[in-house]
């Protein structure tokens, strides 16, 4: 199969996705499309069925029963600049390959994020790493904006007069606050991207990298779009249960009135169909 590229993502090269005050999201690059994941799954028996529905019911087929390496022949180059704080909890996703700005080579810049006035909320009682959405009064969201925005000239100043006089970057830099801006770039396969998306977006995430999550989610639907639906429909916006909440689902369902006919009507056809329809016999065994 010859280089495979989608004009939507062509289209999108380079392009800023704003993130936060100052920060943003770009794709440098990218290798493989939905083309490259379904030419993955069929390398075993050459080229077989070729049409455009085929190839989305092989790659749902495939996010569906967690067949995952065929997704890992797709990746994605993003140039990013972003807090600190926030590359702090990103980094923790180690599957991905990773060159940060250097604030021993280069000087930092003057640049620091400033929560808007509606992203500054209470701790939350129940999740020790949350926020509870509970209006914050206006004076309290103005005291905490001027400690920080005090507190970065502040820093950023001394941090220049130690640059002046002479001192060594790698010391100078080492009292700047998480705030602080970086850059870096992030090179990922698709299987990992969705992965890192998946924990990221979700409403228990942080905010902030929420943000990111949402920006990087936009560009990655141009790269491979059949890949991102069935991520959405089985990952994203599906769910996992228990045996013991199957068992309740069990009990308040009438298994009996879902048919293949009704199924259809939703969206589910064929295969699909079939092995949703073979799944709700075995609730009965839960």
């Amino acid at each position: 199969m010859a280089h495979v590229t989608n004009p939507q993502a062509e289209e999108i090269l380079d392009k800023e996705f704003k993130c936060l005050n100052a920060g943003f999201v770009r794709l440098i690059d990218y290798m493989g499309g939905d083309e490259s994941i379904v030419q993955a799954a069929r390398v075993s028996y050459g080229k077989g069925t070729k049409t455009v529905n085929e190839d989305r019911g092989l790659i749902r087929y495939l996010m569906r029963h967690m067949h995952t390496t065929p997704f890992e022949m797709v990746e994605l180059k993003f140039h990013v600049k972003l807090p600190i704080f926030v590359a702090r909890q990103w980094i923790r996703h180690r599957t991905a390959n990773v060159n940060e700005y250097s604030g021993r080579y280069s000087i930092m810049k003057d640049e620091f994020y400033v929560p808007e006035h509606e992203a500054i909320h209470y701790q939350s009682l129940r999740n020790k790493q949350g926020r509870r959405k509970e209006d914050v009064p206006p004076e309290l969201r103005r005291k905490v904006l001027d400690i920080l925005t005090s507190s970065h000239t502040q820093l950023y100043g001394e941090y220049q007069k130690m640059l002046e006089d002479d001192i060594a970057r790698e010391l100078a830099r080492i009292n700047l606050p998480l705030s602080l801006y970086t850059e870096w770039y992030w090179k990922i396969d698709l299987h990992n991207l969705f992965h890192f998306l998946r924990l990221r977006m979700d409403a228990h995430a942080q905010y902030e990298i929420q943000v990111y999550g949402e920006a990087m989610a936009e560009i990655t639907k141009k790269v491979a779009p059949m890949a991102w639906e069935a991520f959405e429909d089985y990952v994203l916006k599906g769910e996992r249960f228990s045996r013991l909440e199957l068992k309740v689902i069990t009990e308040q369902l009438d298994v009996q009135k879902i048919t293949k006919e009704s199924l259809e009507c939703k969206g589910l056809k064929g295969r699909e169909a079939d092995e949703f329809l073979e799944k709700l016999k075995n609730l009965a065994k839960v």
